[in-house]
């Protein structure tokens, strides 16, 4: 008999060659397969969510797979742990209907990008998040981040590799804010094209720093060559992944880099929590 299950995942991207395995580089889908094969006793193949970049992290990755072996599901998440090295977990084991897929089951996803505000980068957790200097204009940028919204052609965003076969995504939610040392710009999108959120991360950075760039003009453009550069990987978090069904997959999971406090929030409705809202009167480092 298969039992299908599904996990949700947390990962440090710094030492990664990116999630989907590539010609035996160090990737979280062997890492994984080779972790949940080891429980399973048996090889097992997973199917990833979404594919996340070189150096991205990820605080909500979620990953299916089938086996013939039954183990209970606290057994699956500390027997997986296990064999997994210290930039992985797994936070969440659930069984899933035979039809889920990882990948096209999902409703939207959410990214947050981090950038730390400093006037050196740190040596402790400078992978964590992209280091700036003080000063950026969030207002502004927050208020250009808002022309995004809906449904356009994001091609002067779009990574020159993608192999997406439509440049159109729609963006429910987006924001620029400040949680204590750092500025955060929050994107819920029913799908991203390949480095977009890092492209349009570059954009506003630009625009954090007093240029007169405007996202509309440049959206219409439809053209990369006429964007900023993208922005470091170390910045990028997967932080939520919404399923119709599954609810324990699909909570927003906030970097504790941002706070203590602030790690998990269950969604439970068609409304996007507002992450700005939950994590300034719970951030520790506020306090």
């Amino acid at each position: 008999m298969k039992h299908h299950l599904a996990l949700g995942i947390e990962y440090v991207g710094s030492k990664f060659s990116g999630t989907q395995t590539q010609n035996e580089q160090r990737t979280v889908q062997l890492e994984l397969e080779r972790a949940v094969s080891q429980v399973a006793a048996e090889p097992v193949s997973i199917r990833l969510s979404s594919r996340t970049d070189c150096g991205v992290h990820a605080t909500s990755q979620v990953v299916a797979f089938q086996t013939n072996s039954f183990r209970d599901i606290h057994n699956w998440r500390d027997g997986v742990n296990t064999y997994l090295p210290e930039d992985i977990a797994v936070h969440t084991v659930i069984s899933v209907d035979q039809n889920f897929d990882a990948r096209r089951s999902s409703r939207w996803r959410r990214y947050l990008y981090i950038w730390g505000e400093s006037e050196h980068t740190p040596a402790i957790g400078k992978n964590l998040a992209a280091w700036v200097s003080s000063g950026l204009q969030i207002e502004r940028m927050d208020f250009q981040a808002q022309l995004l919204l809906g449904e356009h052609d994001f091609s002067s965003f779009r990574g020159a590799h993608c192999q997406s076969n439509s440049p159109h995504r729609c963006v429910h939610a987006i924001s620029v804010f400040r949680a204590s040392d750092y500025v955060v710009f929050d994107i819920v999108a029913n799908a991203f094209l390949l480095r977009m959120v890092r492209n349009i991360a570059g954009a506003l950075l630009d625009i954090g720093r007093g240029s007169d760039l405007d996202l509309s003009t440049l959206l219409a453009y439809r053209n990369r060559i006429y964007a900023p550069a993208t922005a470091p990987a170390t910045g990028l978090y997967l932080v939520q992944i919404s399923y119709q069904d599954y609810p324990e997959l699909s909570r927003l999971r906030v970097p504790r880099i941002l706070g203590s406090n602030v790690n998990i929030l269950q969604w439970e409705s068609d409304d996007f929590v507002n992450v700005r809202e939950f994590i300034e009167p719970h951030n520790s480092l506020a306090e």
